[in-house]
């Protein structure tokens, strides 16, 4: 059975954690109320995520396209990206409580109706979307897990991008944005030996500057990595 033919229900993930911890400091009370106030409206839960796949504009009347932001922090990329694509219904997936926390302040103040969050894995969310369902993802500065020890718990690896293959459409697109060089490497070198997407790069400003629709947060203006931000916009080949 190739990629692109298994079936939504069977698992494609090993064992791995790709994040750490889940919370660090106390809620603040804003941020902890809309935990019990926004959060069920918008929750990745089965049921909603079963609403979207039947037909995305049962949950948001909008929607011509779906995307996928992939441990969105503190929301900021996310919620900026729903302000400007109000045709797009972005689901968000993030383990750690203090960026769901944030994310959830961020979608309060700009009164956005087309961002739903999961507060926890995003693996188990994608082995729940059909073959060809979303139209872009988004992975910005992951945990870079920089010992060799741990490259392992790092998220992009070949059964990732299977996935990203699987539930893409043909055209669609995965952007990738780390401030490691050896986590760009480690990116470019897999998705290279991918048969299932392009890299449509010409010249090093095609991943040194920043994408025109790239939204700039404060963690990425914080410089925490060893290298200059590195953007790799990866596309699905046709089927």
């Amino acid at each position: 059975m190739t990629d692109d033919t298994k079936s939504q229900d069977t698992p494609t993930w090993g064992p791995m954690r790709s994040f750490g911890r889940i919370k660090a400091r106390t809620l603040k009370p804003r941020q902890a109320s809309l935990f019990d106030s926004l959060l069920p409206q918008i929750v990745l839960d089965d049921a909603r995520v079963a609403r979207i796949v039947a037909d995305p504009r049962s949950e948001y009347a909008d929607a011509t396209e779906v995307w996928l932001e992939i441990g969105f922090g503190g929301g900021e990329h996310m919620a900026a990206q729903a302000g400007r694509h109000p045709h797009a219904l972005i689901m968000g997936g993030e383990p750690f409580l203090n960026g769901v926390g944030s994310a959830l302040r961020h979608i309060d103040e700009a009164g956005l109706n087309n961002v739903r969050l999961l507060a926890g894995d995003v693996r188990p969310l994608i082995d729940q979307l059909p073959d060809g369902f979303i139209e872009r993802i988004f992975i910005m500065f992951p945990d870079p897990w920089p010992k060799a020890r741990h490259h392992k718990r790092r998220f992009i690896q070949p059964e990732t991008i299977a996935a990203f293959a699987r539930i893409l459409k043909d055209g669609g697109r995965v952007r990738f944005a780390t401030d490691w060089a050896d986590y760009a490497d480690w990116t470019l070198e897999r998705f290279l030996k991918s048969p299932d997407f392009l890299w449509p790069a010409e010249g090093q400003a095609a991943w040194n500057t920043p994408p025109a629709d790239h939204v700039t947060t404060r963690y990425e203006e914080k410089k925490l990595g060893d290298c200059a931000p590195v953007f790799f916009d990866f596309v699905r080949k046709p089927r």
